[in-house]
């Protein structure tokens, strides 16, 4: 029988996290700091097993102690598929806006793994819903009542135009199923032939078939074979191609509010309100891809809510469940029209472990002036931001994005960027059109947006030191 051996641990030590934290003006975020435990030093790993040694293990580095064979292993072995260019650094816990690595480095954390830790990490409204949770119920299957599903649906429909939710595991899953969705309401109404949908370049939907047939980017189709039919790409913004695409056998048309992996783009001013148009003079379903901008990422629990545009139908996630995965997939009544039994399912969608998480999220985030803090902060960072753009045009030229959804356009190479901050201990993460994300938690606070934008300075001005030496 093996078991895992715990590593030689370091002293534990103190880095400084005030002890609570507060939005300005005395709005509470729930969040103290967490108990410091004890760094472990990574350096081997060690099974032990009892029993005699046989195989592989025979050859094995191993010693022996309270006789029992310790066999070596290098935790760095090379066994995840290699499809993420994943950057030298690995880390152990966080608290709050920062993470702390596995050598002991503090990183401030403006990727929020991609817009998903919204309140931060080991927030303690989420580890106590996890924590209970874990105790009473993992798994039961939507082949019974689920309660508390039941309860975080009405919720999100009270907070949205939605009648009907369907809850899964992650973004993609959610778009898979706003896509069957869309083609399934015209079939339930007579019309099989409807089930194109218009989608736009720079685009990102996910990583599935249909959805990478949906962003169209033919660095992601390339080696799958042919894409899946059904999706007509048309360039941002532009409604005369909108327009020329919609044809008798268009269903729908799918965006983002503001494109994330795209480069944080906005629509131009007045084009969502031509596509809700479009949509009710042809009797198209508008979908929105909410998967980044939503659940306050933007300033609002949902995007939509700020552009005076409602949706037909809505797909959730990433922070849906403030790090524990759940995607969500929110329609009218009208919309899902058809959507009866069997015709879509999940097996692990809407466990107990993800609706108790993302319940905790409503919790926190429906509080006054949760909402009010993002704006503010927002606010803040885009106008330091501004000031560092003043003093470094060599290097960063535009900033962009609403509530804390923020991109910056680099002169120099966006990749150049991230390492340059990644060395001053600040986690950005790059998207299209050579733009670097800034993705706080929404829980960030004055002193460490302050903190982030001395960083940038510093970085700025390494490469722009670099650029000078080139030259």
């Amino acid at each position: 029988m093996f078991r895992g051996e715990i590593p030689a641990k370091t002293p534990p030590q103190d880095y400084g996290i005030s002890v609570s934290r507060g939005f300005p003006g005395g709005i509470d975020t729930g969040f103290t700091k967490p108990k410091i435990v004890a760094r472990a030093a990574l350096k081997r790993r060690h099974v032990s097993f009892s029993g005699p040694v046989n195989g592989a293990l025979r050859n094995a580095p191993f010693t022996v102690r309270n006789n029992q064979v310790i066999v070596m292993t290098n935790s760095a072995a090379p066994h995840l598929l290699p499809v993420f260019a994943r950057a030298d650094i690995g880390f152990e816990r966080g608290e709050g806006v920062w993470l702390i690595a596995t050598n002991g480095d503090r990183y401030l954390d403006f990727t929020s793994g991609v817009a998903v830790n919204a309140l931060g990490h080991a927030h303690p409204a989420l580890v106590k819903a996890l924590q209970e949770q874990a105790t009473k119920l993992w798994h039961m299957s939507n082949l019974f009542q689920s309660p508390d599903g039941e309860k975080l649906a009405a919720r999100l429909c009270s907070e949205s135009f939605a009648d009907l939710v369907f809850f899964c595991n992650s973004g993609a899953e959610a778009l898979e199923g706003v896509i069957k969705l869309v083609r399934h309401h015209h079939f339930s109404k007579g019309h099989p032939e409807r089930y194109r949908i218009i989608t736009f370049e720079g685009a990102f939907h996910g990583r599935t078939l249909a959805t990478l047939a949906a962003t169209g980017a033919a660095k992601y189709l390339e080696g799958f074979g042919p894409p899946m039919d059904g999706f007509d790409q048309v360039p941002h913004g532009d409604l005369e191609a909108v327009k020329k695409a919609i044809s008798p056998h268009t269903a729908g048309i799918l965006i983002e509010p503001i494109q994330g992996e795209g480069g944080v783009r906005s629509a131009p001013s007045g084009f969502l309100k031509a596509l809700r148009q479009l949509c009710d003079e042809k009797g198209l379903l508008l979908a929105f891809d909410e998967v980044q901008t939503g659940m306050g990422r933007t300033g609002d629990l949902f995007a939509y809510r700020r552009t005076g545009v409602t949706p037909d139908v809505m797909s959730l996630a990433k922070a849906l469940g403030g790090g524990f995965p759940i995607g969500a997939i929110l329609a009218t009544a009208d919309a899902a029209a058809g959507m009866g039994p069997g015709s879509h399912g999940s097996t692990f969608g809407g466990n107990p472990l993800a609706i108790a998480a993302a319940n905790a999220v409503l919790d926190v985030m429906l509080k006054p002036g949760f909402f009010d803090h993002v704006q503010k902060m927002s606010l803040l960072l885009k106008q330091k931001l501004a000031s560092v753009i003043d003093r470094h045009p060599d290097v960063v030229s535009e900033v962009r994005g609403e509530g804390l959804l923020i991109g910056i356009k680099a002169v120099v190479p966006s990749g150049d960027l991230v390492a340059a901050l990644r060395k001053e201990k600040l986690l950005t993460v790059g998207a299209g059109d050579n733009v670097v994300r800034f993705l706080p938690p929404l829980i960030v606070t004055e002193a460490e947006i302050e903190d982030s934008v001395i960083r940038l300075e510093r970085a700025c001005a390494a490469l722009s030191s670099n650029k000078r030496a080139a030259s």
